[in-house]
């Protein structure tokens, strides 16, 4: 445990500097893992505790949507409604967990503007009831808008978001792939200049911003959504460096002064995501890979006991299969195998055993 210790729950403000800043100094970054109901998030916390490692929980709309309940009648203001009841469960739960946790909402373009508005109405309550926000940040992907209207639009929330301590996420290039509906085509042929980020651009983000408040970048790299196969997905990780050199330059700050993001970190290279965590990367989102790995197991489970989910009871012998098609036991089998799958992410990420929240 490095010098910094922090009180184990949902962290924000001067919090949440200090977890970045131990990222960036000790050379690791958090998985920013997906949720979609409370057996993910329970599991993304309890894959915290068993590796000692902080994490950031997010939800993108549709997730947030999940959460509610597809059935509400209002699906607008069902993703508004499900990320504030998903907040508030990791609020009364992360502590006891024994870690820091990060709550984020992930990818919110242009017509997400109002979900993001939505919440921040909810979270400025929760601020005025408790002295803390709702949520740790949110996410605004405005890549696919002008960079001046996108960093105009950013600056706007991050002005209400900082007087809560809260942090902006941004994007500028587009992350190929799709992920909830959100993400610019992946032409797996084509060199795609709005793939690579533009240093200067990074550069022209921090300049209005950090002024503001707390912000990270979403920077892309040749990085994409899903999974492709080995050699399709071109990252360049040296573009990260030169955005931070820019500004380090331009402002006469310390090393690696923004904080940066890897979206579509499934399936990338373990060399490649290490060389992006040391310049500056504290944050790398994980969906695919978890989603895939909850229902590898709840697959194997069924396929084990194929007769529990056909009969309540054996036509042949009799026998009772409710301990079997219960779904507390495949739902606890997808929370174990996401664990799983999630030990491996802390590893990769060099934050295994290395939770500055203090018992």
């Amino acid at each position: 445990m490095g010098a910094s210790t922090l009180k184990p729950g949902v962290v924000s403000g001067k919090d949440y500097d200090i977890l970045m800043a131990a990222c960036k100094e000790g050379g690791y970054a958090l998985p920013a893992v997906n949720a979609t109901g409370t057996n993910t998030v329970n599991a993304i916390m309890e894959a915290a505790a068993v590796n000692k490692s902080d994490v950031i929980i997010q939800f993108s709309n549709g997730g947030a949507q999940f959460f509610a309940g597809q059935g509400l009648p209002d699906g607008d203001q069902a993703k508004v409604l499900g990320a504030v009841s998903a907040a508030q469960h990791v609020h009364m739960l992360a502590e006891h967990y024994g870690v820091c946790v990060v709550l984020h909402t992930d990818h919110a373009n242009k017509k997400l503007i109002p979900w993001v508005e939505g919440m921040l109405d909810h979270g400025e309550a929760f601020y005025k009831e408790t002295g803390k926000p709702l949520y740790s940040s949110h996410m605004l992907d405005l890549s696919e808008e002008p960079i001046d209207w996108n960093l105009g639009e950013c600056a706007r929330i991050l002005e209400r978001m900082a007087k809560m301590g809260m942090s902006l996420e941004i994007e500028l290039g587009v992350t190929g792939g799709e992920e909830d509906g959100i993400g610019g085509e992946f032409d797996e042929s084509a060199d795609n200049s709005k793939l690579y980020t533009q240093p200067e651009d990074v550069l022209k983000a921090y300049d209005l911003l950090s002024p503001i408040g707390s912000f990270s970048v979403a920077a892309s790299f040749g990085n994409v959504h899903g999974v492709y196969k080995p050699g399709n997905v071109k990252l360049r990780p040296e573009i990260l460096k030169n955005s931070q050199d820019l500004v380090q330059r331009s402002h006469n700050v310390g090393q690696n002064p923004l904080n940066l993001v890897f979206h579509g970190g499934s399936g990338s290279d373990k060399g490649q995501i290490k060389e992006a965590v040391g310049y500056g990367v504290f944050k790398m989102n994980i969906d695919t890979d978890t989603q895939f790995a909850f229902s590898e197991a709840v697959g194997a489970f069924v396929d084990e006991h194929p007769k529990a989910f056909k009969y309540q009871i054996d036509p042949e012998d009799g026998t009772p299969f409710k301990k079997f098609y219960d779904p507390r036991k495949w739902l606890r089998a997808g929370e174990q195998n996401m664990v799983k799958r999630l030990t491996e992410a802390f590893e990769d990420l060099g934050s295994k055993g290395k939770s500055i929240a203090r018992a």
